[in-house]
Formats: C-alpha cells, sequence, structure tokens
C-alpha cells in the first residue's frame, strides 16, 4: 500500500519493495507535483492515480530510481534497449566487455558513480596482463586425445556448449578462447588440453574507447529514462585513438598478387579477384546469393552479411550500416571469371548429388553450405605465405580497392558508396595518405600541363 508524504508544494509517493538480505525493508519513494491551475479535488484524483500507478511499476520492476547499482540498471538496459534495437553481434561484444566492467564499477549505485571511478577504471585497462581475450591453442593430438574418451566432433559440440565450427577449428591447430577451452577441457576432463598462444598483453587505446563507449551509451540511456540528472561519462576523456592509415597493396604488390592467383582453385581465384574489384568486407562477400548477381549488366548486390561467433556458428545477418546495402558495378574480366566459377560449381554440385546442401551462396563449403568467413581467411594467410606476398590480412584488399581507386582519379564519393560507407567523411578518415598521394599527383599534372604549353610556346 501507498503512503503519501506532502512536502510544501510536492508531494512525496512510498512503496515498499520489499526486504534486503539483512531483513530491512526497501522503500521506493518519487517525487509529485501538481500542475499551478489544479483544484484540491483535482489534486487528490490525480495523486491517488500516481500512487496506484508507482504501486504497480515497483511491484512488476518497472520502477528505476538512481539507488540502483550499475550493473541492475545495465540488465535493464540490455533487455529493454539493446537486445531489441541492436545488432546480435553487437549485444554479444557489449556483453563480452561486461566481464570487466561488471565487477570494477557494477556495484556502485547510479546516484554515486563519479568520474573518478571511471578514470581509475581506464588506468586500469591499461595496465599489462589485464586482457580477457587472450587465445589458447590446442596441444598435440587434439583429434586423437577426443577420439580416446569416445566422443565425436559433433558429440563433443552438444556437450559442451561450443559449435561445431569451433570444434573444427581445434582440430586444426587454430586460436580459439579461454571461455571455449574450459568448456571443451570440462567435458573431456583433461587441464592440458590447451596452451596459452603468444600475444599482446596490454589491451589499445581503441579498445578501452570501447568500454567507454559502452559505459556512456548505458548512462547516456539512464538519462533519457530519468535516472540520472548527467552522464559522469561526458567529463571523463578515455585514452585518445589515433587514426591509423589502412594498409593496401601498391599497383605493382596487386598485379604479382592477381598473378599468382591464375594457379588457385577457381573459388578462392574469384573471391579473391571480386574483393580487388569490390571492395566488399567478407562477410558481405560470405553472404552473396547466384540471385544478388546481374551477370548481363555487370552488377552485384550487398544486402546481407555472413558472420560467425562461437555460441552460434555461421549465421546470417543484415549488414553493418543500412548504408552497406548497395549495387556495384564490375568489369567485363570479373563477369567472365564469375560466369566461370558459376559452371564449375553446377558441375560439382551435380556430382554431390544428395550431398549438396543447396544454400543458394555464391562461395560456399566444400558441400554448399554457407562458408565460414574464416576460413577465407585462412586460406588467404596462407596464400600469401606461399607466394612470399607482402604480409597483409583479407580485409587489406578492400583498403587496396579503395586506395587504388582514389589514385586513379575516382572522386571520393563514388568510392565512399562502393564501400559502403554511410558518409564522405568515413572515407576521407580511413584514406588520408591515398587522398594526399592522389592531391600531389594531380598538382604535378598541372605543372606538366604548364611546363608544356609554354615549351611549345617558347619553341
Amino acid at each position: 500500500m501507498a503512503t503519501i508524504r506532502k512536502r510544501n508544494n510536492t508531494y512525496q509517493i512510498r512503496v515498499s519493495a520489499g526486504y534486503d538480505s539483512s531483513g530491512k525493508q526497501i522503500i521506493k519513494a518519487k517525487t509529485w507535483k501538481p500542475e499551478p491551475n489544479m483544484t484540491k479535488r483535482q489534486i487528490e484524483k490525480e495523486l491517488e492515480k500516481q500512487a496506484v500507478l508507482f504501486e504497480q511499476q515497483v511491484q512488476t520492476g518497472q520502477f528505476l530510481d538512481g539507488t540502483i547499482t550499475f550493473t541492475e540498471f545495465a540488465e535493464r538496459w540490455f533487455k529493454d534497449h539493446a537486445e531489441k534495437q541492436l545488432k546480435s553481434r553487437t549485444v554479444t561484444r557489449y556483453k563480452e566487455l561486461m566481464r570487466r566492467i561488471t565487477p570494477a564499477i557494477g556495484h556502485i549505485k547510479l546516484c554515486r558513480l563519479q568520474p573518478h571511478h571511471l578514470m581509475e577504471f581506464y588506468n586500469n585497462l591499461g595496465e599489462t596482463g589485464v586482457r580477457l581475450d587472450t587465445k589458447y591453442k590446442p596441444c598435440g593430438g587434439f583429434k586423437e586425445r577426443i577420439a580416446a574418451v569416445g566422443y565425436t566432433q559433433k558429440a563433443l559440440s552438444e556437450l559442451s556448449g561450443v559449435s561445431l565450427t569451433a570444434i573444427r577449428s581445434c582440430v586444426n591447430g587454430r586460436n580459439i578462447s579461454k571461455g571455449t577451452a574450459d568448456r571443451i577441457a570440462a567435458v573431456i576432463g583433461a587441464h592440458d588440453l590447451f596452451t596459452r598462444a603468444e600475444g599482446k598483453t596490454t589491451l589499445s587505446d581503441k579498445t578501452i574507447s570501447e568500454y567507454h563507449r559502452l559505459i556512456s551509451s548505458i548512462l547516456t540511456a539512464a538519462v533519457q529514462w530519468q535516472v540520472l540528472p548527467s552522464n559522469p561519462c561526458e567529463r571523463v576523456k578515455p585514452p585518445k585513438v589515433e587514426q591509423k592509415e589502412a594498409v593496401s597493396l601498391e599497383p605493382e604488390q596487386a598485379a604479382a598478387l592477381i598473378e599468382c592467383l591464375q594457379s588457385e582453385p577457381i573459388k578462392y581465384r574469384t573471391a579473391i579477384m571480386l574483393l580487388l574489384y569490390t571492395g566488399f568486407r567478407r562477410g558481405e562477400l560470405c553472404g552473396l546469393e547466384w540471385g544478388d548477381i546481374d551477370l548481363d549488366n555487370g552488377i552485384v548486390r550487398v544486402n546481407k552479411t555472413v558472420l560467425y561467433s562461437a555460441d552460434r556458428g555461421v549465421y546470417e545477418d543484415s549488414t553493418k550500416t543500412h548504408s552497406s546495402v548497395r549495387a556495384v558495378t564490375i568489369p567485363t574480366d570479373m563477369i567472365t571469371l564469375l560466369k566461370q566459377y558459376k559452371t564449375e560449381q553446377q558441375r560439382r554440385r551435380l556430382s554431390m548429388g544428395d550431398q549438396w546442401k543447396n544454400s543458394g551462396k555464391v562461395f560456399t563449403s566444400e558441400y554448399g553450405a554457407i562458408i565460414n568467413p574464416d576460413t577465407l581467411s585462412t586460406w588467404f594467410k596462407k596464400f600469401v605465405h606461399r607466394n612470399g606476398l607482402p604480409d597483409i590480412h583479407l580485409h587489406n584488399l578492400r583498403h587496396t580497392a579503395a586506395a587504388l581507386l582514389i589514385a586513379g582519379g575516382v572522386d571520393i564519393a563514388t568510392v565512399s558508396k562502393r564501400l559502403g560507407h554511410a558518409n564522405k567523411t568515413t572515407t576521407l578518415n580511413i584514406y588520408t595518405h591515398a587522398i594526399k598521394s592522389a592531391d600531389e599527383a594531380a598538382a604535378n599534372t598541372l605543372q606538366d600541363i604548364f611546363n608544356n604549353a609554354r615549351n611549345r610556346k617558347i619553341g
């Protein structure tokens, strides 16, 4: 039952929310102020309505105030906002970040969270040995050890809750996260299945800024939902993240890469050439279906992406942003290669018979299923090393496509549209060096024009 206390020209409504672990009654309160022109009867009627509504909110857990802890509010934010409005992969990433945020500031009440709490947290994130994403690699004989205890890869996946793709990654000697390694080891009953992989021991400034953005987003919602009067993140500056120049191949290096591709399987040759011609993200490439490609007019439409996570395995999702949905024109050489590859894929599909999984995708697994984007990255890494090419990642082909277009004089608006950037500013920030080089080339071109004209006049 709600109780009401009058305080000058406002009213305080108080409701019991049960008892805490020590047996102390928990009281929730809110203040209500009547409009200036309301009569006594109207105030009494509205006050009764507000009291009933407030009591319902408290009983159903809908009432939030600054006395709740950061973790309690974050849980509500995930439930009422993040899981409904954000992409699954983004929510998964945010929950990973919460693993470190919760023990650091999760116990602090929102009304008492101060900038110095955040500054101490960010300083701690910059210390050596604080990383939670340390990778682990399987020890030798992993496949034989799981077989020795009577488990198939599929059975181990089901028992551990780890995707079959992750299990196969272990069999192939690839690194996995600590959490995944722990779940597998618990099922096998052995703690020497994995060993820590070499890598960085500190978090980058970019990662620390990720934590800041997440905390700020949660506290911004607290302000918008009238739980807090202001966001303490606005009074804290996270580490400055320096904009790194995108790594790309020079024209001669790209030509050498293309030459090396000629002796590779047509599936990978087609995939890499399409990345070079379009600047697609790898997930966009894996999401392509044959219905997205107009081979008569040379147009490829991007409208979905394929992603991978340890908990969900390989799955299809919408594109990164709305602007990522786009149509990109490809040249005749790429059209010819795609036609050849399509014929080869159809031949393989017929030879596989019932074993073929008709996903409809352009680039598939050996049996026609949706391909894991990591498969392309792994193949490309081996291809680069095998041919003595510059040590670049698959994503650098996207940067190469953009840099070469800019160097070739293509305007920024067109490059930005082909890449699927939300605006030209993103393109300008990422490809500063390429734009500067193109500008210098333009200046030299003008100089040559003026000098040639002057020489003709003198002559």
